[in-house]
Parts: C-alpha cells; structure tokens; sequence
C-alpha cells in the first residue's frame, strides 16, 4: 500500500461537517457538469460519476433530480472552478478548489483567512505543482481478486490498488478518469464513486502548537461556501489524533 492509501486514510478522519454542505457542493459538481456536457447520463460520463457520488453520500434521489433539472434552466446561477494557491503560518503549501458564482468574493473571503492566520495568498502556480494530481474510483469487492484486477488495469493507466472497508480502490494520474471508467463500466464492475484528487508529493511536520494554527486555518478555509476542496503539506500521519 502506498501514498494515495496512507492519504485516504487520513482524509477519512476530517469529513464535511454536516450532510447539507456535503449536498451543496455535490449539487454545484452536478450543476457545472450539465452546464459543461448535457443533463443526459449516457452521454455525459462526468455527470453519470456524479450521481454516483451523490448516491454513495446518501443524498436523495429528489435533490439529485432537482440539481440536474435546475441546472437547465437559464437563469441558474453559472459557477466557475477556480484553484487559489498559498502557504499557512510554518511554510505549510495549501491548494484550495472553488466553485463560485461570485469571483470577487471569493477571492476576498480566502485572501483574508490567510491573512487573519499569519499566511499568505500566493499567485497562480506557486504551489499546484507540489501536488500530484490524481483520479480515483471505489468499486465493490463481489468476488473480484484484487491481484488480477491491479494487473488487468495497468494498460489503462491505474497506478495504485487496494483494499478498504471491502472495497477496491483504484488510483491514476488525473488524465487517465475516462478511460478507467469506460472499461470498469465495460466489464459492468459496479462503481461506488470516483473522483480527484491532490496528493501532496513532501509533506513537513510541526510540532503540536504549530499544527493548531494551520489546522484552524484550513478549518475557516473548509467552511467557506465557495469552497469544494482543501488540500495541504501538512505531515497528515503525524496530526491525524488532532484532527475534529
């Protein structure tokens, strides 16, 4: 088992605080989805990873409908993704993915979490590429041995495979989503949900009352509206005991 299982272990002990921020942001992925693709499933391969997603987070059926069917309608808010970039009190590298209707505000609520924390908003680039960009999928266990599938899906660009909870994960660079899904689906494996992620290649240790400071921040920063996902350079194994 290598980095990507070490950081999901991680990532499973800090979880959205509440089952409606998790909807909200599951909405806005679906509405910037069928805004970019279509609303139709079976042409849309990112909306139809989506719904999975959305029913692997028990969000109902009805607000599923409801964000696909809204996002049709003209007068619906357009969101943007937009990736800010900067460094928490102690040199702690921190990537944070937005989806906001409202650029200005973002920009304005993020830049003074920094700010109020002793950090700093960076430019555009400074940090991204300390970060490996990954793809991720959860498929359920059945009968499957996950030595054959780590085998069989290597010529499809899947780096990582393991076994979590009875599931099989599986880990790829970010540009091989599509071509992972279209096989998995292909062989009619069930997908429990997929996704993306951003692996921090180093990752620093601080000591205890160091750890506190960055941890607020990325608090305040998690539970901004605009804000899909927080990613840092925080030595995660280390901190995990100290994490709500």
């Amino acid at each position: 088992m290598g980095r990507a299982f070490e950081f999901r272990k991680a990532r499973k002990l800090k979880r959205w605080s509440t089952m409606a921020k998790t909807f909200t942001r599951l909405g806005k992925d679906i509405s910037m989805s069928v805004k970019e693709n279509g609303a139709d499933p079976e042409s849309n391969s990112r909306l139809r990873a989506l719904i999975q997603n959305a029913k692997a987070a028990n969000m109902p059926k009805d607000n599923i409908e409801r964000a696909i069917k809204k996002a049709t309608e003209k007068n619906t808010e357009n969101y943007k993704e937009i990736i800010f970039e900067g460094y928490a009190p102690h040199g702690i590298a921190v990537l944070i993915e937005t989806a906001t209707d409202n650029n200005n505000r973002t920009v304005a609520n993020i830049r003074s979490y920094f700010n109020k924390a002793g950090g700093n908003l960076s430019t555009s680039g400074s940090v991204e590429f300390m970060f490996e960009h990954l793809c991720n999928f959860r498929i359920s266990k059945n009968d499957l041995e996950i030595e054959k599938i780590e085998l069989e899906f290597i010529d499809y660009g899947v780096e990582e495979v393991f076994l979590d909870d009875n599931e099989i994960h599986l880990y790829a660079s970010f540009d091989h989503f599509g071509i992972i899904q279209r096989e998995l689906e292909n062989r009619n494996l069930e997908i429990i949900s997929s996704g993306f992620e951003r692996i921090p290649q180093l990752v620093k240790s601080l000591n205890f009352e160091q750890q506190i400071e960055v941890l607020d921040l990325i608090e305040k920063i998690e539970d901004d509206m605009d804000v899909q996902n927080v990613y840092h350079s925080l030595d995660i194994k280390k901190t995990k005991s100290f994490l709500p």
